[in-house]
């Protein structure tokens, strides 16, 4: 089973359809080589091509993928998202690093009560969590 790393709900992202044919659900056994899950205001099938965006970081941060699951939430969907392809599988893991340690730096200051350097912060996240960010990549 393929993992999905679990985007912070606090660095929102845009789910938007791109204009491809829908992916058959038996060729989604296969083409995924891991992902991304965030949520979303509405729902997806299985299989509908989409690009994520992140604004915060800016008109770069897109990455097409396809929707590999869609779970339905209280208030929201779970929406895992595939990518099929090595280059935008590694883009989008560094990206959500970068996420992954603004999420951080974010919840420390709150406890610390002051700004902390964002090198320091990554030194410490990078420490503390980059073999198990590592191991969410595995098939």
């Amino acid at each position: 089973m393929r993992r999905f790393l679990r985007h912070p709900s606090d660095m929102p992202v845009e789910l938007v359809l791109r204009k491809q044919d829908f992916v058959p659900t038996q060729r989604l056994n296969n083409i995924s080589l891991g992902g991304v899950a965030c949520n979303s205001s509405r729902g997806f099938r299985r299989g509908t091509a989409v690009e994520l965006r992140i604004p915060l970081l800016g008109e770069q941060a897109r990455y097409p993928g396809v929707v590999a699951w869609c779970h339905k939430m209280d208030d929201d969907y779970l929406v895992g998202i595939a990518f099929t392809d090595e280059d935008t599988l590694f883009r989008a893991r560094m990206v959500e690093q970068v996420c992954q340690i603004e999420h951080y730096r974010r919840q420390r200051e709150q406890e610390l009560g002051h700004q902390l350097q964002i090198e320091n912060v990554a030194r410490e996240w990078i420490a503390q969590h980059a073999a198990e960010f590592s191991d969410a990549s595995l098939s």
